[in-house]
């Protein structure tokens, strides 16, 4: 965000007007800034309860303890985080246009976003892989995807994005080469935004979002195929013993569980599809992507995080009937844990 091209800002202001080099300060109108204030904390409250009551329902139901949920457990925790830690300060400084929280916290906030967002990627690859040993490989997913098979993968995942997100800021990675350039044309007090240089851009943006992405969507592809050459199979045998017919039952209900994941996977790229297009032009076009565009653009992306659960809600029966026990305090109840949950 090039605070020095001329015609981008109409200002009159500053974030600090007795600091040199202060980021200039846009004020909205009033009412405009009640209605922003309105949108983003329904926002920030919806992601905070929705992903919260997936933390509740995958942590109390005994039935939901599976290596699947707790990888969607490891991606609503995620959700949850983002909007409890990022989400606010990134309002205010959206609205107000700066930020007054001090260089410090602003590195840990950025940090802190960029882990999480390395978070989410990471659990839905998982996810596709859990997804793939489920559909194509079943009589060995009991086997290779076990609990403790995921928690270490999620453990891995978790730390591995805080060294990358902690790793970039702290260690200035992200302009290595490009301080001198950085600190004449972007640097200013008040401001705190993510600087990418174009090389840390085009790398961070490839191994982050786009090979994770692309590896996600063939899998998916492979797993597509798969459950429909399965589907198939199932309609055209003759059996109806018993043991048949649960198999067919458990053929579904992965399906639907494959189906539904695919749909959060696609709702996730689909999010951060547009911030990661302007972090890769934005250099190539010297910087000159408006601030409002990428702040957009950044928003799009957590609203990945509002809309996880309510896929969930509306795909799955067990969380509807979860969420509905929650709301109305019945997991309180003594043995409410081992309560039989709809998987339809």
């Amino acid at each position: 965000m090039n605070f020095s091209q001329p015609g981008m800002f109409e200002h009159s202001d500053f974030c600090y007007e007795s600091v040199n080099r202060s980021c200039p300060k846009i004020t909205y109108p009033t009412a405009m800034r009640i209605s922003l204030y309105i949108f983003f904390i329904t926002i920030i409250v919806l992601t905070m309860c929705g992903n919260l009551f997936v933390i509740i329902s995958i942590a109390h139901f005994k039935q939901l303890q599976t290596p699947t949920n707790y990888l969607i457990l490891s991606l609503a925790v995620t959700d949850f985080l983002l909007a409890v830690v990022i989400m606010p300060p990134s309002m205010v400084r959206t609205i107000e246009t700066c930020w007054y929280l001090g260089e410090v916290v602003c590195k840990i906030h950025s940090s802190t976003d960029v882990m999480l967002s390395n978070v989410s990627i990471l659990s839905l690859s998982l996810i596709s892989i859990d997804r793939y040993y489920a559909v194509c490989q079943p009589l060995h997913y009991r086997t290779k995807i076990t609990t403790c098979t995921i928690v270490i993968m999620i453990l891995i995942s978790w730390n591995l994005s805080f060294i990358i997100g902690f790793g970039m800021i702290f260690l200035k990675l992200n302009i290595w080469g490009f301080e001198d350039f950085y600190y004449n044309n972007f640097h200013c007090f008040g401001g705190c935004f993510l600087f990418l240089s174009k090389t840390a851009a085009i790398i961070g943006s490839v191994l982050s979002f786009y090979i994770p992405g692309f590896i996600m969507v063939t899998i998916y592809q492979k797993i597509l195929h798969i459950a429909l050459k399965q589907a198939r199979t199932i309609h055209s045998t003759a059996c109806h013993h018993v043991q048949s017919g649960n198999s067919t039952s458990l053929s579904k209900m992965e399906r639907k569980a494959t189906k539904t994941l695919a749909i959060v996977m696609g709702v996730f790229l689909s999010c951060w599809l547009p911030f990661s297009v302007c972090t890769v032009i934005d250099p190539i076009i010297n910087y000159s992507v408006p601030p409002v565009l990428f702040d957009t653009c950044v928003w799009i992306g957590y609203f990945n995080s509002t809309s996880n659960p309510i896929v969930y809600a509306f795909f799955y029966g067990w969380f509807r009937k979860a969420f509905k026990m929650i709301i109305f305090g019945k997991i309180f109840q003594a043995h409410s844990s081992r309560t039989k949950l709809s998987t339809e």
